[in-house]
């Protein structure tokens, strides 16, 4: 008897489609969650302030030449002796916050991209550059501004 009771098959494509898009939402929002969760927890997001004009973010001999270190929301660069440059810690490509610098590159941890220490792009997928930062060195200081 069950036999002749059979759902129009208009009702099973549009039933599979309306499944398909909830799980692709669902999949979306979870993957955001796991990155923002990856994120917060790497050491370049510990700090949710951000830097103040003219607040100390680190000394000059904190600061490697030919590497850099990360400050709260702000890359601190010096490739040359006395060079220093200031640049977001948000990767272009994705919004991830970088998270280390390691053999003269910044790294970003969610999909590998490498900057170069002018903030310039090594290796993809970002296309874009870190976006800069204002830093100046006061004494032995280097300051945001």
């Amino acid at each position: 008897m069950l036999e002749h009771i059979r759902p129009q098959r208009r009702t099973v494509i549009v039933g599979a489609g309306v499944g398909a898009l909830a799980a692709a939402v669902a999949a979306c929002s979870s993957k955001d969650e796991t990155a923002t969760a990856e994120s917060s927890s790497s050491p370049a997001a510990s700090s949710s302030a951000a830097a103040a004009p003219g607040a100390a973010l680190a000394k000059t001999a904190d600061v490697p030449v030919g590497s850099g270190v990360i400050v709260d929301d702000v890359v601190i660069t010096q490739a040359t002796a006395g060079d220093f440059k200031g640049f977001s810690t948000v990767c272009p490509h994705a919004g991830c916050n970088v998270n280390k610098i390691t053999d003269g590159k910044i790294i970003c941890p969610c999909h590998d991209s490498e900057f170069n220490l002018d903030g310039s792009v090594a290796k993809g997928p970002a296309k874009k550059p870190l976006e800069t930062k204002a830093v100046t060195v006061q004494g032995e200081s280097i300051v945001a501004g």
